[in-house]
């Protein structure tokens, strides 16, 4: 169970490094108008500040790491519970203002393993 719970705690870091890649250097690009469903105009309006939640997606993929790093077992369950929370919170609350895909792609891949985490 603990495998299976820090597999998808990395999971869950690799997509946040994903994000920061689509909002910090792919905002503009096909993929990432795309992926947002954004205007060029709209997106070169909002590139600063995309790239700064790309920023913010990149510390969360940042914690999970070190919880997955961590060599105090108890300690990295601390880091890795946080930083899942963390993204949950952000995911619950993108799927209230933004998009409710949002839920299903950030919110519950995190809410999974951080039950799994419990579990394990």
């Amino acid at each position: 169970m603990s495998f299976i719970a820090n597999f998808l705690v990395a999971v869950v870091a690799a997509l946040h490094v994903y994000f920061l890649i689509l909002e910090m250097f792919l905002w503009t690009k096909p993929l990432g108008l795309k992926t947002f469903r954004n205007s060029i105009e709209k997106a070169t309006e909002s590139a600063v500040l995309a790239a700064n939640q790309g920023l913010y997606n990149g510390f969360l993929a940042a914690g999970l790491v070190w919880g997955l790093l961590h060599p105090n077992l108890a300690f990295a369950f601390q880091i890795k519970a946080f930083f899942l929370l963390c993204v949950v919170v952000a995911g619950v609350y993108g799927a209230a203002t933004v998009s409710r895909r949002i839920l299903y792609v950030q919110a519950a891949p995190a809410a999974v393993a951080l039950v799994l985490l419990w579990l394990a």
